[in-house]
């Protein structure tokens, strides 16, 4: 009775949200019109507080949202005056194009054939035998094996291009440990063990461009924007040695703060022993994939400068490898349904909205509304990027998806750049964004991996929150440390 009352009443505050950001919706599009916002734009910004609403509600799933997305933006764009010719209507069907132009975007093939690849360690466990094998090496201290979660977030960070899949290879396995020890996964060493693997994956979000979707969001947009592409060789050179900074000091962080019941665990090295003879030897599809995955890494690292091949290009003919006959590791039939294609659907919307508040100059009016009063232009870089990066993480605080936050934010900083004049920076400071936006440390409910890891029970959310604090502040820090030094040393700024 008691679920059947909390369905009940999660129920009703759905619908109370939805009818909210309807309410948003209507009362921005009937507002007055605003100096230097077109029709269009007006609308566009309509939607996007509709979709901000449902998005940190999440009141109806994002798949959903993202139909309701295409909708309105065919519809209240479609009834707008055109951008180039106020005298004419849009058109709806000009205007669906719009809705829909995220689906031709190369970051969206991108996503796509990431799940495939993620997928395909799924089908052949490679990536369970190489967190198994990782964790094997490190030895039964509870310290060596705090060192070896992160090591395996980063090791799988290069070839499973998926936070949720990684966090769900490696979290099993962490728990099956503690289990074989006799602890209950809510024991202060499940919660050490999980809790260091989930902010291991974040942190390798940022670190390298293939890790996490959201990275995807902001290289659209950047490239359709600044006519620039990042390469994968690039975005490491940037990104990788904030994330290997921030992997050790996560590793001192959570072995002062959480003090576990035992210093060794001598029964998870026969249990990972036992899981890996359960595996047997290398198959013949798994040698494939290793031999693919090392592949494909070499083409991504060697962009630009061994072959002119682009990341999304390389990554979708090994895609089309590893369904192939023979030569392959899975079939279409097989891997059809381990796919989630909502999120390349969500995905798309979400590079469509943000495209929308673009060409719209909504996302212009919008920026000089939320920055513009705090003298920006008038700002050393440095300033600008702190105040930036802190409301950036504050708003993170109400989002379940970074994707999403990507698709909002995104294009606000874009048009900041403009605005602010700041030049040859513009691109470093989107990108300093993009990576500001994957630091979701502070709450299991900012990233699909904490909510997965959350859902184990193995800690609470006042634990996640223990070391989380203390690792935004630290990572927020070095945002700013690296804008002053590195990233100017190696021209990101």
């Amino acid at each position: 009775m008691n679920a059947a009352n909390q369905q009940t009443k999660k129920m009703k505050w759905q619908w109370v949200w939805i009818a909210a950001a309807f309410a948003a919706l209507i009362a921005i599009t009937l507002l007055p019109h605003m100096k230097g916002l077109p029709v269009a734009g007006q609308r566009a910004l309509a939607i996007l507080a509709f979709a901000l609403i449902l998005w940190m509600t999440e009141a109806v799933s994002y798949q959903v949202s993202a139909a309701m997305i295409v909708g309105l933006i065919a519809l209240l764009i479609g009834l707008a005056p055109s951008i180039q010719d106020p005298a004419q209507m849009t058109g709806t069907g000009n205007a669906l194009a719009m809705a829909l132009s995220g689906f031709s975007s190369s970051a969206v093939a991108l996503v796509a054939a990431a799940l495939f690849l993620a997928a395909a360690m799924q089908v052949t466990n490679l990536h369970k035998r190489l967190a198994l094998w990782i964790l094997s090496r490190v030895g039964t201290k509870t310290s060596n094996l705090v060192f070896g979660a992160i090591l395996v977030s980063i090791v799988l960070a290069f070839f499973v291009p998926s936070a949720t899949a990684r966090a769900g290879a490696v979290v099993p396995i962490l728990l099956g440990m503690v289990a074989a020890f006799g602890l209950p996964n809510n024991s202060k060493l499940g919660a050490l063990l999980v809790i260091t693997s989930v902010q291991a994956v974040s942190i390798w979000n940022i670190g390298i461009k293939t890790a996490a979707a959201q990275n995807m969001v902001a290289l659209g947009f950047i490239q359709k924007e600044f006519e620039t592409d990042i390469t994968w060789s690039s975005w490491f050179l940037y990104a990788a040695p904030w994330a290997f900074i921030m992997s050790i000091l996560l590793f001192f962080v959570m072995t002062h703060l959480i003090k576990p019941e035992t210093k060794a665990l001598e029964a998870g090295k026969d249990l990972i022993e036992n899981q890996l003879k359960e595996l047997g030897h290398l198959k013949a599809s798994e040698i494939r994939l290793i031999v693919i995955s090392l592949l494909l890494l070499l083409f991504w690292t060697t962009e630009g400068k061994l072959h002119p091949f682009d990341t999304t290009t390389v990554t979708i003919i090994a895609i089309g490898i590893l369904l192939a006959p023979k030569i392959g590791v899975f079939d279409w039939k097989s891997v059809e349904h381990l796919i989630p294609w909502g999120t390349v659907i969500v995905f798309a919307v979400g590079i469509s909205l943000g495209t929308v508040l673009l060409d719209t100059h909504g996302a212009q009016w919008l920026s000089n509304k939320i920055f513009g009063s705090l003298g920006l232009e008038t700002m050393p870089l440095i300033a600008t990027i702190a105040l930036v990066s802190l409301f950036n993480i504050l708003i993170h605080l109400g989002f379940a998806s970074a994707t999403s936050l990507s698709s909002a934010l995104i294009p606000i900083f874009i048009a900041l750049t403009s605005t602010i004049h700041l030049g040859d920076n513009q691109i470093g400071f989107v990108l300093i964004q993009q990576f500001v936006i994957s630091i979701g440390f502070l709450l299991p409910v900012n990233s699909p991996q904490g909510m997965l890891a959350y859902g184990t029970g193995a800690f609470t959310a006042k634990d996640f929150l223990k070391s989380g604090l203390p690792l935004t502040i630290i990572g927020y820090l070095l945002i700013l440390l690296f804008s002053m030094t590195y990233w100017k040393w190696v021209g990101l700024l």
